[in-house]
């Protein structure tokens, strides 16, 4: 029987990265950049003032030339049309072009406006105040923070919501990138009701599908949900094929030894290559492993325990980490540490066990859990605590494996 670890590097062998697809810029944060990304365009694309104020020809400044006639005045978005001729400044707004023979910009703060000398005269003369004062000042120069035909983004990078605003910048409104998985979820077993279902003797409402599809969601993959499949061979073959058209499909229940236990030999039928069935792991020994290979893609299948905290474990330590794989991500394997354990804890097993936990203070605390059908327990965990395998008194304080979720 395979370790933990065996088992999940045998998972992430066949976890490729899914081939890239162009999507629309709005629809492409969260992904990951499928190709390099140069610009178009210097940025910015003319040497600008960043603050409010005064164009000026330093040269003037700093001969102790101090008042200056103003003949032009330009706001973000419009083009310069006049050359400063010595003694002139330009007023101008934060973020526009310098005018020609300007070589520095005067905050607005460090400047007064004179009144002028007549009522007829058109001519505005403004001040500028003694202060420290260099060539370039409050000037960034055309390309300063990218230059046409440079590469801006590589592939691989996640696609966060900067990457969106250098994406628009460049022109890219639409991308290459690696897409979401799309992922069926299929809970099965005759003695499932949906959960609007009041269920009748020997019946249980469905709790995995809809765990599942959220756990799926919440990998920022794409879920669609099969229903209950019975325990009908001709039944689930219909919708294990149905599941075959998604890149993964995640199979809850009849993985097990008993009789009605039909997934693997549904999954044998329609050419699912087995990988592994069974890991040394409590709760979630039964998991079992395949892939289904087409022409040109191929599906990942994976048979979880139906026990609902079984399947939940198994998502997070196989599944998870192979949806980030098949994303060009490698952020969403659950959070590996070690933590002190705030209280004594009796471990018995043959496995190693995974036990529902939550962190308290800093340090992790086991919950008093009834077993892998006891999902009420996990609603109070924040992440699992490993126990290797063996029968052995842990002490408080002793440090142990956490998995946060």
């Amino acid at each position: 029987m395979l370790s933990v670890e065996e088992a999940l590097a045998k998972v992430l062998e066949h976890a490729r990265r899914l081939p890239p697809t162009s999507v629309a810029l709005a629809d492409a944060a969260g992904l990951v950049l499928a190709e390099d990304i140069a610009s178009d365009v210097d940025s910015p694309p003319h040497d600008k003032s960043i603050v409010d104020g005064y164009a000026v020809r330093s040269a003037d400044v700093l001969a102790g030339q101090l008042e200056l006639d103003v003949i032009e005045e330009v706001l973000a978005g419009q083009v310069p049309q006049c050359t400063l001729e010595p003694r002139q400044a330009t007023r101008i707004m934060t973020g526009a072009p310098i005018p020609q023979g300007a070589d520095a910009v005067v905050m607005l703060e460090r400047t007064a406006l004179l009144p002028a000398e007549s009522s007829s005269s058109s001519l505005v003369t403004v001040r500028i105040e003694s202060g420290i004062f260099r060539p370039g000042q409050n000037i960034v120069r055309r390309g300063a923070c990218m230059r046409q035909g440079e590469i801006v983004l590589t592939a691989g990078r996640m696609i966060r919501p900067i990457e969106i605003g250098v994406l628009a910048e460049t022109g890219h409104i639409q991308v290459s990138v690696v897409p979401r998985p799309l992922v069926a979820v299929l809970a099965t077993g005759n003695e499932l009701v949906p959960a609007d279902t009041p269920p009748a003797a020997g019946q249980i409402r469905n709790s995995n599908g809809p765990m599942l599809a959220a756990l799926v969601e919440r990998c920022d993959c794409i879920a669609t949900n099969l229903g209950i499949g019975r325990d009908d061979e001709a039944h689930l073959h219909e919708l294990v094929k149905r599941g075959l058209e998604a890149d993964v499909l995640v199979l809850s229940g009849g993985v097990s030894a008993g009789v009605l236990d039909l997934a693997p030999q549904v999954f044998n039928v329609l050419g699912v290559q087995q990988v592994f069935h069974k890991v040394s792991l409590k709760p979630g020994k039964p998991l079992w492993f395949g892939v289904w290979r087409g022409a040109d893609r191929q599906t990942l299948v994976y048979g979880l325990p139906g026990n609902p905290v079984s399947s939940l474990v198994c998502f997070e330590l196989f599944v998870r980490p192979a949806l980030g794989r098949l994303m060009g991500r490698d952020d969403m394997d659950l959070r590996r540490e070690t933590r002190a354990l705030a209280s004594d804890f009796q471990h018995r097993g043959d496995r190693p066990t995974y036990h529902p936990s939550r962190i308290a203070s800093g340090a992790i605390e086991p919950l008093s859990w009834q077993g892998s059908g006891d999902l009420r327990t996990l609603v109070d965990a924040t992440a699992l605590a490993h126990f290797p395998t063996g029968d052995r008194a842990h002490r408080a304080g002793e440090l142990v494996e956490v998995f946060e979720f």
